[in-house]
């Protein structure tokens, strides 16, 4: 069978074979009406997809985070469902919505979608289709494939754009860190065609299932971060790199976005400490000394345009001394790049 054979049989691995995990978090305040709304839509697009309903899965963050909300879509649409006593972040929400799943055997594949009205059910098919082109050019079963956006800044705005690009680009450098010290290269040709650096901190993923077991069944490696730190803020780069320092193969297809995010929770945050979260977890996971996590940092910052706003050079300064705390050492110097663009 060719390559293009393989692609044109995924229709029925998305619809009868692969899962669909959904963590539910519905935020309190005037928005959580929409928010509610927008998963409702998200679950009957779903229903488009799949064939048996119950390979669709609401994991819900916390029995007050949406709970009465997704037990009633459960009942309506027969999709299944997961309730967590507290809230404690998405990360745990899907390790308990995956591990529900994977009990049924027939599964080839398990994405998560993010319930924000930012993540289409439509596109899922091209993140079957990469997989199994994947499987089939590289001889693996263990395969993740990441939805890229087109724009960071689009849908997430100017700020966060610029830092989750900071976050992805420090990422990269830790992986192939990693990947060096193991001997072991990263193979990277299905997910580079597009950018210099993947965009790991999409929300829209697609895992085999050995990629899903090994990712959201294994034991949490918390490698001296919190809680919040592990199952919150660097809940993406979780997956990817458990996934990636596992043996998986990493594929990107091109997925469409809202130009502006629906509903979002990242304005009530700590934007520096989620930011330096993204980057600390991942590099403690991997042994990356600070001398090389601070440095990567010198490299990227500067490029960043964030670092032409007033404020911008500033709260970098701030993550960058979060990141180095977190490591044992304080930044080494400020931050500078060449002085003619």
């Amino acid at each position: 069978m060719s390559e293009l054979e393989t692609i044109a049989e995924a229709t029925p691995l998305l619809q009868k074979q692969t899962g669909i995990v959904i963590p539910v978090y519905l935020p309190p305040g005037e928005s959580r009406a929409l928010a509610a709304a927008l998963l409702r839509d998200l679950v009957q697009a779903c229903l488009n997809e799949i064939d048996d309903p119950a390979n669709i899965c609401l994991s819900v963050d916390g029995a007050e985070s949406g709970a009465e909300v997704a037990s009633q879509l459960a009942r309506e649409f027969a999709v299944s469902i997961v309730v967590g006593q507290q809230n404690r972040g998405k990360l745990h929400a899907l390790r308990s919505g995956v591990a529900a799943l994977l009990e049924r055997s027939d599964l080839r594949y398990v994405a998560v979608l993010d319930g924000d009205g930012d993540h289409f059910p439509n596109e899922l098919l091209n993140f079957v289709r990469s997989a199994e082109y994947t499987r089939r050019r590289a001889g693996v079963t263990d395969i993740l494939v990441l939805g890229r956006r087109l724009s960071r800044h689009r849908p997430m705005g100017f700020l966060r754009g610029e830092l989750e690009e900071l976050a992805d680009r420090v990422l990269l450098d830790a992986l192939a860190f990693r990947a060096t010290l193991d001997g072991r290269p990263l193979r990277l040709e299905s997910a580079t065609s597009f950018d210099e650096f993947p965009d790991f901190h999409s929300g829209y993923k697609l895992f085999s299932v050995d990629t899903a077991r090994r990712v959201f069944l294994s034991e949490p490696q918390l490698s001296g971060v919190d809680e919040t730190a592990y199952y919150k803020h660097a809940c993406e780069a979780v997956m990817v790199v458990e996934a990636l320092v596992r043996g998986s193969y990493l594929a990107v297809v091109n997925r469409s976005t809202m130009n502006e995010q629906p509903v979002t929770t990242f304005g009530l945050l700590d934007r520096s400490r989620l930011v330096a979260d993204k980057i600390i977890w991942p590099c403690k996971r991997l042994g990356v000394p600070l001398t090389f996590v601070d440095q990567w940092l010198r490299n990227h910052m500067p490029r960043l345009m964030l670092v032409t706003l007033s404020p911008g050079k500033e709260e970098l300064q701030q993550i960058r001394a979060l990141v180095c705390e977190a490591l044992g050492g304080v930044p080494d110097g400020d931050l500078w790049g060449p002085p003619f663009v």
